[in-house]
Protein backbone atom coordinates (compact mmCIF):
# COMPACT_ATOMS: atom_id res chain seq x y z
CA UNK A 1 0.00 0.00 0.00
CA UNK A 2 2.85 2.31 0.31
CA UNK A 3 4.03 1.67 -2.94
CA UNK A 4 0.69 2.93 -4.20
CA UNK A 5 0.43 5.85 -1.89
CA UNK A 6 3.88 6.79 -3.14
CA UNK A 7 2.82 6.82 -7.08
CA UNK A 8 5.63 3.98 -7.60
CA UNK A 9 3.22 1.17 -9.13
CA UNK A 10 1.99 1.07 -12.73
CA UNK A 11 -1.00 1.77 -12.43
CA UNK A 12 -1.10 4.38 -9.49
CA UNK A 13 1.10 6.47 -11.45
CA UNK A 14 -1.19 6.68 -14.25
CA UNK A 15 -3.92 7.49 -12.25
CA UNK A 16 -4.77 8.89 -8.32
CA UNK A 17 -3.42 6.62 -5.89
CA UNK A 18 -6.53 6.72 -4.38
CA UNK A 19 -8.31 4.91 -7.40
CA UNK A 20 -5.50 2.08 -7.17
CA UNK A 21 -6.08 1.82 -3.45
CA UNK A 22 -9.35 1.02 -3.90
CA UNK A 23 -8.86 -1.18 -7.00
CA UNK A 24 -6.26 -3.23 -6.15
CA UNK A 25 -8.27 -3.92 -2.39
CA UNK A 26 -11.33 -4.69 -4.59
CA UNK A 27 -9.91 -7.22 -6.77
CA UNK A 28 -8.32 -8.65 -3.56
CA UNK A 29 -11.74 -8.70 -1.76
CA UNK A 30 -13.68 -10.21 -4.91
CA UNK A 31 -10.70 -12.67 -5.60
CA UNK A 32 -11.87 -14.11 -1.66
CA UNK A 33 -15.27 -14.44 -3.05
CA UNK A 34 -14.70 -16.70 -5.85
CA UNK A 35 -12.16 -18.64 -4.59
CA UNK A 36 -14.83 -19.46 -1.44
CA UNK A 37 -17.79 -19.42 -3.71
CA UNK A 38 -16.57 -22.07 -5.95
CA UNK A 39 -15.85 -24.46 -3.32
CA UNK A 40 -19.37 -23.84 -1.37
CA UNK A 41 -21.17 -23.86 -4.47
CA UNK A 42 -19.47 -27.10 -5.21
CA UNK A 43 -19.70 -28.49 -2.03
CA UNK A 44 -22.99 -27.40 -1.58
CA UNK A 45 -24.46 -29.49 -4.47
CA UNK A 46 -25.53 -32.98 -2.25
CA UNK A 47 -27.71 -30.98 -0.28
CA UNK A 48 -31.11 -30.29 -0.24
CA UNK A 49 -31.86 -27.05 -1.02
CA UNK A 50 -35.11 -26.56 1.25
CA UNK A 51 -33.35 -27.05 4.30
CA UNK A 52 -31.82 -24.08 4.00
CA UNK A 53 -34.15 -21.95 2.27
CA UNK A 54 -35.50 -19.54 4.55
CA UNK A 55 -32.45 -19.48 6.93
CA UNK A 56 -30.51 -18.00 3.90
CA UNK A 57 -32.10 -16.72 1.31
CA UNK A 58 -29.42 -15.37 -0.62
CA UNK A 59 -27.22 -18.51 -1.03
CA UNK A 60 -31.13 -20.14 -1.99
CA UNK A 61 -30.92 -17.91 -4.69
CA UNK A 62 -26.66 -18.77 -5.52
CA UNK A 63 -27.80 -22.39 -5.70
CA UNK A 64 -31.09 -22.24 -7.60
CA UNK A 65 -28.82 -20.10 -10.45
CA UNK A 66 -25.44 -22.58 -10.59
CA UNK A 67 -27.70 -26.05 -10.29
CA UNK A 68 -29.65 -25.14 -13.16
CA UNK A 69 -29.13 -27.65 -16.09
CA UNK A 70 -25.23 -27.05 -16.68
CA UNK A 71 -25.21 -23.64 -15.01
CA UNK A 72 -22.16 -24.98 -12.87
CA UNK A 73 -20.06 -26.09 -15.37
CA UNK A 74 -20.41 -22.61 -17.17
CA UNK A 75 -19.93 -21.09 -13.71
CA UNK A 76 -16.84 -22.74 -13.49
CA UNK A 77 -15.31 -22.27 -16.67
CA UNK A 78 -16.28 -18.26 -16.30
CA UNK A 79 -14.60 -18.41 -12.70
CA UNK A 80 -11.33 -19.46 -14.04
CA UNK A 81 -10.98 -16.50 -16.34
CA UNK A 82 -12.14 -14.23 -13.54
CA UNK A 83 -9.04 -15.45 -11.52
CA UNK A 84 -6.65 -15.07 -13.59
CA UNK A 85 -8.36 -11.33 -14.67
CA UNK A 86 -7.84 -10.48 -11.16
CA UNK A 87 -4.34 -11.24 -10.53
CA UNK A 88 -3.61 -9.47 -13.54
CA UNK A 89 -5.75 -6.72 -12.40
CA UNK A 90 -3.80 -6.53 -8.46
CA UNK A 91 -0.46 -7.11 -10.67
CA UNK A 92 -1.14 -4.18 -12.43
CA UNK A 93 -2.38 -2.52 -8.96
CA UNK A 94 0.42 -3.42 -7.06
CA UNK A 95 3.28 -4.45 -8.82
CA UNK A 96 6.51 -1.93 -7.91
CA UNK A 97 7.78 0.22 -11.28
CA UNK A 98 11.50 -0.01 -11.78
CA UNK A 99 13.68 1.88 -9.25
CA UNK A 100 11.04 1.55 -6.42
CA UNK A 101 11.50 3.04 -2.61
CA UNK A 102 9.91 2.99 0.37
CA UNK A 103 10.33 4.55 3.44
CA UNK A 104 14.06 4.23 3.39
CA UNK A 105 14.55 0.29 3.31
CA UNK A 106 17.55 -1.27 1.98
CA UNK A 107 17.76 -1.31 -1.45
CA UNK A 108 18.75 -5.17 -1.26
CA UNK A 109 15.32 -5.44 1.11
CA UNK A 110 13.18 -3.65 -1.76
CA UNK A 111 14.73 -5.66 -4.48
CA UNK A 112 14.00 -8.94 -2.63
CA UNK A 113 10.55 -8.52 -1.03
CA UNK A 114 8.89 -5.50 -3.25
CA UNK A 115 10.53 -5.76 -7.06
CA UNK A 116 11.13 -9.40 -7.33
CA UNK A 117 7.16 -9.68 -6.26
CA UNK A 118 6.77 -11.72 -3.15
CA UNK A 119 5.14 -9.29 -0.96
CA UNK A 120 2.55 -9.05 -3.95
CA UNK A 121 2.55 -13.23 -4.11
CA UNK A 122 2.46 -13.78 -0.09
CA UNK A 123 -0.56 -10.93 -0.24
CA UNK A 124 -2.54 -12.18 -2.77
CA UNK A 125 -1.96 -15.86 -2.03
CA UNK A 126 -3.01 -15.44 1.93
CA UNK A 127 -5.41 -12.54 1.94
CA UNK A 128 -7.33 -13.40 -1.76
CA UNK A 129 -7.59 -17.05 -2.06
CA UNK A 130 -6.55 -19.22 1.28
CA UNK A 131 -8.44 -17.45 4.00
CA UNK A 132 -11.68 -17.66 2.03
CA UNK A 133 -11.28 -21.06 0.92
CA UNK A 134 -10.28 -21.97 5.07
CA UNK A 135 -13.66 -20.55 6.02
CA UNK A 136 -15.82 -21.67 2.82
CA UNK A 137 -14.77 -25.04 3.72
CA UNK A 138 -17.37 -25.26 6.58
CA UNK A 139 -19.10 -22.30 6.50
CA UNK A 140 -20.92 -22.85 2.99
CA UNK A 141 -24.13 -21.14 3.73
CA UNK A 142 -22.79 -18.34 5.94
CA UNK A 143 -20.20 -17.65 2.95
CA UNK A 144 -22.80 -17.51 -0.40
CA UNK A 145 -25.37 -15.65 1.52
CA UNK A 146 -24.84 -12.09 0.45
CA UNK A 147 -25.37 -10.40 -2.96
CA UNK A 148 -21.44 -10.14 -3.79
CA UNK A 149 -21.90 -14.15 -4.11
CA UNK A 150 -24.96 -14.07 -6.35
CA UNK A 151 -23.35 -11.07 -8.69
CA UNK A 152 -19.65 -13.38 -8.88
CA UNK A 153 -22.27 -16.24 -10.42
CA UNK A 154 -23.97 -13.65 -12.95
CA UNK A 155 -20.14 -12.86 -14.06
CA UNK A 156 -18.78 -15.79 -14.56
CA UNK A 157 -22.04 -17.03 -16.35
CA UNK A 158 -21.84 -13.88 -18.25
CA UNK A 159 -17.95 -14.85 -19.36
CA UNK A 160 -18.82 -18.14 -20.47
CA UNK A 161 -21.81 -16.95 -22.28
CA UNK A 162 -19.85 -14.55 -24.12
CA UNK A 163 -17.78 -17.39 -26.03
CA UNK A 164 -14.86 -15.89 -25.17
CA UNK A 165 -13.76 -19.24 -23.68
CA UNK A 166 -15.42 -21.73 -26.08
CA UNK A 167 -12.09 -22.91 -27.50
CA UNK A 168 -12.08 -25.06 -24.26
CA UNK A 169 -15.16 -26.62 -25.15
CA UNK A 170 -13.67 -28.00 -28.65
CA UNK A 171 -10.66 -29.33 -26.63
CA UNK A 172 -12.88 -31.15 -24.70
CA UNK A 173 -14.26 -32.83 -27.29
CA UNK A 174 -11.11 -34.08 -28.62
CA UNK A 175 -9.91 -35.19 -25.34
CA UNK A 176 -13.06 -37.04 -24.73
CA UNK A 177 -13.20 -38.25 -28.42
CA UNK A 178 -9.26 -39.62 -28.08
CA UNK A 179 -9.87 -41.09 -24.53
CA UNK A 180 -13.34 -42.79 -25.49
CA UNK A 181 -15.20 -40.64 -22.53
CA UNK A 182 -18.72 -39.72 -22.78
CA UNK A 183 -19.76 -35.92 -22.21
CA UNK A 184 -22.83 -35.79 -20.41
CA UNK A 185 -25.02 -33.40 -19.73
CA UNK A 186 -27.94 -32.32 -17.70
CA UNK A 187 -29.64 -30.44 -20.50
CA UNK A 188 -31.45 -31.79 -23.63
CA UNK A 189 -29.56 -31.93 -26.81
CA UNK A 190 -28.99 -28.25 -28.86
CA UNK A 191 -31.34 -27.46 -31.41
CA UNK A 192 -30.13 -26.24 -34.75
CA UNK A 193 -30.20 -22.43 -34.41
CA UNK A 194 -28.48 -23.47 -30.42
CA UNK A 195 -26.10 -25.13 -32.22
CA UNK A 196 -25.47 -21.93 -34.92
CA UNK A 197 -25.32 -19.88 -31.62
CA UNK A 198 -22.23 -22.51 -30.15
CA UNK A 199 -20.26 -23.26 -33.13
CA UNK A 200 -20.18 -19.61 -34.08
CA UNK A 201 -18.60 -18.56 -30.12
CA UNK A 202 -15.83 -21.54 -30.62
CA UNK A 203 -15.10 -20.10 -34.25
CA UNK A 204 -14.76 -16.94 -32.28
CA UNK A 205 -13.16 -18.14 -29.62
CA UNK A 206 -10.36 -19.59 -31.70
CA UNK A 207 -9.84 -16.32 -33.48
CA UNK A 208 -9.66 -14.44 -30.58
CA UNK A 209 -6.76 -16.75 -28.77
CA UNK A 210 -4.95 -16.67 -32.25
CA UNK A 211 -4.87 -13.03 -31.66
CA UNK A 212 -4.38 -12.73 -28.33
CA UNK A 213 -0.86 -14.95 -29.33
CA UNK A 214 0.10 -12.93 -32.10
CA UNK A 215 -0.40 -9.52 -30.21
CA UNK A 216 1.75 -10.56 -27.06
CA UNK A 217 4.14 -12.11 -29.15
CA UNK A 218 4.76 -9.81 -31.26
CA UNK A 219 4.70 -7.45 -27.93
CA UNK A 220 7.57 -9.70 -26.18
CA UNK A 221 9.76 -10.04 -29.58
CA UNK A 222 9.38 -5.94 -29.69
CA UNK A 223 10.64 -5.53 -25.96
CA UNK A 224 6.88 -3.59 -25.18
CA UNK A 225 5.53 -5.56 -22.05
CA UNK A 226 5.98 -5.16 -18.13
CA UNK A 227 9.02 -6.98 -18.29
CA UNK A 228 11.70 -6.31 -15.88
CA UNK A 229 14.48 -4.20 -17.53
CA UNK A 230 17.33 -5.91 -18.72
CA UNK A 231 15.65 -8.99 -19.33
CA UNK A 232 16.43 -10.04 -23.36
CA UNK A 233 13.11 -10.20 -25.42
CA UNK A 234 14.06 -13.71 -26.62
CA UNK A 235 14.32 -15.00 -22.52
CA UNK A 236 10.79 -13.29 -21.86
CA UNK A 237 9.53 -15.48 -24.66
CA UNK A 238 11.19 -18.41 -23.58
CA UNK A 239 9.61 -17.64 -20.10
CA UNK A 240 6.33 -17.23 -21.21
CA UNK A 241 6.39 -20.40 -22.55
CA UNK A 242 7.93 -21.71 -19.72
CA UNK A 243 5.80 -20.76 -16.87
CA UNK A 244 2.43 -21.18 -19.17
CA UNK A 245 3.62 -24.62 -19.08
CA UNK A 246 4.59 -24.51 -15.47
CA UNK A 247 0.97 -23.64 -14.36
CA UNK A 248 -0.33 -26.20 -16.54
CA UNK A 249 1.58 -29.07 -15.06
CA UNK A 250 1.09 -27.81 -11.60
CA UNK A 251 -3.02 -27.57 -12.60
CA UNK A 252 -3.04 -30.90 -13.85
CA UNK A 253 -1.38 -32.24 -11.10
CA UNK A 254 -4.28 -31.59 -9.04
CA UNK A 255 -6.73 -33.34 -11.30
CA UNK A 256 -4.56 -36.08 -11.67
CA UNK A 257 -3.25 -36.65 -8.03
CA UNK A 258 -7.34 -36.65 -6.29
CA UNK A 259 -8.20 -39.46 -9.50
CA UNK A 260 -5.07 -41.63 -8.66
CA UNK A 261 -6.10 -41.14 -4.63
CA UNK A 262 -9.36 -43.43 -5.52
CA UNK A 263 -7.57 -45.91 -7.86
CA UNK A 264 -5.60 -49.01 -5.24
CA UNK A 265 -2.03 -49.47 -5.43
CA UNK A 266 -1.81 -52.50 -7.68
CA UNK A 267 -3.90 -50.08 -10.36
CA UNK A 268 -1.43 -47.08 -9.97
CA UNK A 269 0.61 -48.58 -13.15
CA UNK A 270 4.35 -49.85 -13.30
CA UNK A 271 5.63 -46.75 -14.16
CA UNK A 272 8.16 -46.24 -11.43
CA UNK A 273 7.90 -42.72 -11.91
CA UNK A 274 4.32 -43.00 -10.66
CA UNK A 275 5.34 -45.33 -8.30
CA UNK A 276 7.03 -43.16 -6.15
CA UNK A 277 4.94 -40.03 -7.27
CA UNK A 278 2.18 -42.11 -5.17
CA UNK A 279 4.04 -43.05 -2.23
CA UNK A 280 5.46 -39.40 -1.78
CA UNK A 281 1.73 -38.74 -2.09
CA UNK A 282 -0.18 -40.55 0.00
CA UNK A 283 2.82 -41.85 2.66
CA UNK A 284 1.88 -42.15 6.46
CA UNK A 285 -1.75 -40.17 7.08
CA UNK A 286 -1.92 -38.85 3.35
CA UNK A 287 -1.01 -35.19 4.94
CA UNK A 288 1.29 -34.62 2.04
CA UNK A 289 -2.00 -34.41 -0.38
CA UNK A 290 -3.08 -31.70 1.60
CA UNK A 291 0.22 -30.11 2.18
CA UNK A 292 0.83 -30.32 -1.74
CA UNK A 293 -2.34 -28.26 -2.53
CA UNK A 294 -1.22 -25.77 -0.60
CA UNK A 295 2.59 -25.03 -1.98
CA UNK A 296 0.68 -25.76 -5.37
CA UNK A 297 -1.61 -22.75 -4.51
CA UNK A 298 1.58 -20.16 -3.99
CA UNK A 299 3.54 -21.66 -6.80
CA UNK A 300 0.40 -21.18 -9.17
CA UNK A 301 -0.11 -17.85 -8.05
CA UNK A 302 3.84 -16.53 -8.19
CA UNK A 303 3.87 -17.76 -11.76
CA UNK A 304 0.66 -15.68 -12.57
CA UNK A 305 2.45 -12.80 -11.48
CA UNK A 306 5.90 -13.32 -13.62
CA UNK A 307 3.15 -14.17 -16.54
CA UNK A 308 1.63 -10.88 -16.19
CA UNK A 309 4.62 -8.99 -16.01
CA UNK A 310 5.79 -10.80 -18.84
CA UNK A 311 2.78 -10.86 -21.12
CA UNK A 312 1.14 -7.06 -20.13
CA UNK A 313 1.77 -4.81 -22.84
CA UNK A 314 2.65 -1.41 -22.51
CA UNK A 315 2.90 0.74 -24.98
CA UNK A 316 2.81 4.66 -24.19
CA UNK A 317 1.13 7.50 -26.46
CA UNK A 318 4.61 7.73 -28.08
CA UNK A 319 5.41 4.13 -29.33
CA UNK A 320 4.10 2.71 -32.71
CA UNK A 321 0.80 0.75 -31.95
CA UNK A 322 1.30 -2.91 -32.55
CA UNK A 323 -0.02 -3.85 -35.65
CA UNK A 324 -0.75 -0.63 -36.24
CA UNK A 325 -4.30 -0.78 -34.59
CA UNK A 326 -5.94 2.25 -33.20
CA UNK A 327 -5.40 3.66 -30.14
CA UNK A 328 -8.46 2.30 -28.41
CA UNK A 329 -7.54 -1.00 -29.79
CA UNK A 330 -4.16 -0.56 -27.80
CA UNK A 331 -5.29 0.77 -24.65
CA UNK A 332 -7.76 -2.89 -24.25
CA UNK A 333 -4.23 -4.73 -24.82
CA UNK A 334 -2.81 -2.79 -22.52
CA UNK A 335 -5.01 -4.24 -20.14
CA UNK A 336 -3.39 -7.36 -20.11
CA UNK A 337 -6.69 -9.04 -21.52
CA UNK A 338 -4.26 -10.95 -23.96
CA UNK A 339 -2.43 -12.46 -21.76
CA UNK A 340 -5.10 -13.28 -19.28
CA UNK A 341 -6.94 -15.33 -22.23
CA UNK A 342 -4.32 -17.15 -23.31
CA UNK A 343 -3.43 -18.82 -19.37
CA UNK A 344 -6.78 -19.72 -18.85
CA UNK A 345 -7.47 -21.39 -21.59
CA UNK A 346 -4.04 -22.78 -23.03
CA UNK A 347 -1.95 -22.51 -19.47
CA UNK A 348 -4.98 -24.34 -17.13
CA UNK A 349 -8.06 -25.21 -18.61
CA UNK A 350 -6.23 -27.51 -21.68
CA UNK A 351 -4.06 -29.29 -18.97
CA UNK A 352 -6.75 -30.01 -16.74
CA UNK A 353 -9.16 -31.54 -18.86
CA UNK A 354 -6.04 -34.17 -20.18
CA UNK A 355 -4.85 -34.68 -16.66
CA UNK A 356 -8.58 -35.97 -16.31
CA UNK A 357 -8.81 -38.11 -19.11
CA UNK A 358 -5.14 -39.46 -18.49
CA UNK A 359 -4.42 -39.19 -15.32
CA UNK A 360 -1.64 -42.11 -14.47
CA UNK A 361 -0.17 -41.31 -17.51
CA UNK A 362 -0.01 -37.50 -16.39
CA UNK A 363 1.78 -38.88 -13.10
CA UNK A 364 4.35 -40.51 -14.96
CA UNK A 365 5.82 -37.56 -16.04
CA UNK A 366 9.28 -36.98 -14.19
CA UNK A 367 8.58 -33.06 -14.04
CA UNK A 368 5.27 -33.93 -12.07
CA UNK A 369 7.67 -35.75 -9.13
CA UNK A 370 9.88 -32.99 -9.53
CA UNK A 371 7.29 -30.43 -9.01
CA UNK A 372 5.63 -32.37 -5.83
CA UNK A 373 8.73 -32.34 -3.87
CA UNK A 374 9.04 -28.45 -4.84
CA UNK A 375 5.60 -27.49 -3.63
CA UNK A 376 6.08 -29.69 -0.37
CA UNK A 377 9.03 -27.68 0.54
CA UNK A 378 6.88 -24.48 -0.02
CA UNK A 379 4.14 -25.74 2.55
CA UNK A 380 6.73 -27.02 4.76
CA UNK A 381 8.70 -23.20 4.96
CA UNK A 382 5.08 -22.18 6.69
CA UNK A 383 5.07 -18.61 4.33
CA UNK A 384 1.06 -18.93 3.96
CA UNK A 385 0.29 -20.03 7.42
CA UNK A 386 -0.75 -16.76 7.97
CA UNK A 387 -3.97 -17.41 6.18
CA UNK A 388 -5.17 -18.95 9.05
CA UNK A 389 -4.97 -16.01 11.64
CA UNK A 390 -6.76 -14.01 8.84
CA UNK A 391 -9.26 -16.75 8.08
CA UNK A 392 -10.07 -16.63 12.00
CA UNK A 393 -10.28 -12.80 12.03
CA UNK A 394 -12.51 -13.22 9.12
CA UNK A 395 -15.18 -15.68 10.71
CA UNK A 396 -15.18 -13.70 13.54
CA UNK A 397 -16.18 -10.25 12.36
CA UNK A 398 -18.60 -11.79 9.76
CA UNK A 399 -19.85 -14.35 12.16
CA UNK A 400 -19.48 -17.23 10.02
CA UNK A 401 -20.97 -20.53 11.61
CA UNK A 402 -20.60 -24.25 9.99
CA UNK A 403 -22.78 -25.58 7.92
CA UNK A 404 -24.14 -28.14 10.20
CA UNK A 405 -25.54 -25.40 12.42
CA UNK A 406 -28.21 -24.70 10.26
CA UNK A 407 -28.47 -28.50 8.01
CA UNK A 408 -27.15 -30.42 11.08
CA UNK A 409 -25.02 -33.61 9.80
CA UNK A 410 -25.04 -36.03 7.21
CA UNK A 411 -26.65 -38.38 9.46
CA UNK A 412 -28.76 -36.02 11.36
CA UNK A 413 -30.48 -35.31 7.40
CA UNK A 414 -30.29 -39.45 7.61
CA UNK A 415 -32.56 -39.79 10.59
CA UNK A 416 -35.02 -36.54 9.33
CA UNK A 417 -35.17 -38.38 5.88
CA UNK A 418 -33.44 -35.65 4.64
CA UNK A 419 -31.74 -37.24 2.08
CA UNK A 420 -28.77 -35.79 0.09
CA UNK A 421 -28.63 -36.79 -3.45
CA UNK A 422 -25.15 -38.44 -3.76
CA UNK A 423 -25.33 -38.27 -7.59
CA UNK A 424 -24.59 -34.98 -7.84
CA UNK A 425 -22.52 -33.44 -8.89
CA UNK A 426 -22.14 -34.54 -12.55
CA UNK A 427 -19.38 -34.86 -14.99
CA UNK A 428 -21.09 -31.97 -17.08
CA UNK A 429 -21.04 -30.11 -21.17
CA UNK A 430 -18.55 -27.61 -19.48
CA UNK A 431 -14.77 -28.38 -20.08
CA UNK A 432 -14.14 -28.02 -16.34
CA UNK A 433 -13.99 -31.91 -15.28
CA UNK A 434 -12.05 -30.52 -12.48
CA UNK A 435 -14.62 -29.33 -9.98
CA UNK A 436 -17.64 -30.90 -11.12
CA UNK A 437 -15.72 -33.90 -10.46
CA UNK A 438 -14.11 -32.68 -7.48
CA UNK A 439 -17.17 -32.39 -5.35
CA UNK A 440 -16.95 -36.48 -4.55
CA UNK A 441 -13.14 -35.93 -3.94
CA UNK A 442 -12.30 -32.12 -3.92
CA UNK A 443 -8.52 -30.99 -2.91
CA UNK A 444 -10.56 -27.32 -1.43
CA UNK A 445 -11.73 -29.73 1.26
CA UNK A 446 -9.01 -32.09 2.20
CA UNK A 447 -6.89 -28.60 2.54
CA UNK A 448 -8.58 -27.40 5.15
CA UNK A 449 -10.10 -29.91 6.68
CA UNK A 450 -8.19 -29.01 10.09
CA UNK A 451 -9.27 -27.44 13.14
CA UNK A 452 -8.08 -24.09 13.64
CA UNK A 453 -6.94 -24.56 17.21
CA UNK A 454 -4.77 -27.25 17.05
CA UNK A 455 -4.45 -27.64 13.04
CA UNK A 456 -4.56 -31.28 13.09
CA UNK A 457 -6.41 -32.98 10.39
CA UNK A 458 -9.51 -34.42 11.95
CA UNK A 459 -12.45 -35.36 10.67
CA UNK A 460 -15.44 -33.12 9.84
CA UNK A 461 -17.66 -34.60 11.90
CA UNK A 462 -20.95 -33.14 10.60
CA UNK A 463 -19.79 -32.85 6.94
CA UNK A 464 -20.91 -34.44 4.10
CA UNK A 465 -17.57 -34.67 3.07
CA UNK A 466 -15.82 -36.96 5.63
CA UNK A 467 -12.17 -38.09 5.28
CA UNK A 468 -11.51 -41.46 5.93
CA UNK A 469 -7.76 -42.50 5.14
CA UNK A 470 -6.20 -45.68 5.68
CA UNK A 471 -2.60 -46.16 5.79
CA UNK A 472 -0.54 -46.18 3.02
CA UNK A 473 0.80 -50.14 3.89
CA UNK A 474 -2.87 -51.37 3.13
CA UNK A 475 -3.76 -52.66 -0.65
CA UNK A 476 -6.05 -50.55 -1.04
CA UNK A 477 -5.98 -46.89 -0.13
CA UNK A 478 -8.60 -43.79 -0.90
CA UNK A 479 -9.01 -40.46 0.61
CA UNK A 480 -12.98 -39.71 0.41
CA UNK A 481 -13.97 -36.28 1.01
Amino acid sequence: MGLVFNSETQLSSDVHPVLAFFLIWGAILWLSMVEGGQGALVGLTPINRDMYGDTHPTAYKCTEIAYKGDNLDRYLLGRQFMVVLLVFVINLSGAPLPGAELWGFPTALTNMFLVTGVAMILFTAMVGQLMSQVNAAHCMLDYLNNHTALVTIWVALAIEFSGLLHASYLMQMLVAKISGHTIESLESPRNRMQNIFFWSRCVMSVAILGLCFAVTLEALFQGKTTMWDGVPNAVSVFLFFLLMSVVGLLEGMQIAFFAVAKVCKSDRGENPIAFKTCELLFKGQGLNLPGFMIGRQLCVVACFFVIARVTTINVSALDENIFGVSDGMQRLFNTGLCGAVITTIVGSIWWQLVASAFPLSFISNPFVYIFLRICLILEAIGVCSGAWVLAAIQKDFFGFKRDEVYIGTADERARKSVMDDLDLPHHGSGPMIKLPGFANSTPFFDIFSRDFDSFSVSEDGGSIFRKQIKDNEQDEQEIVV
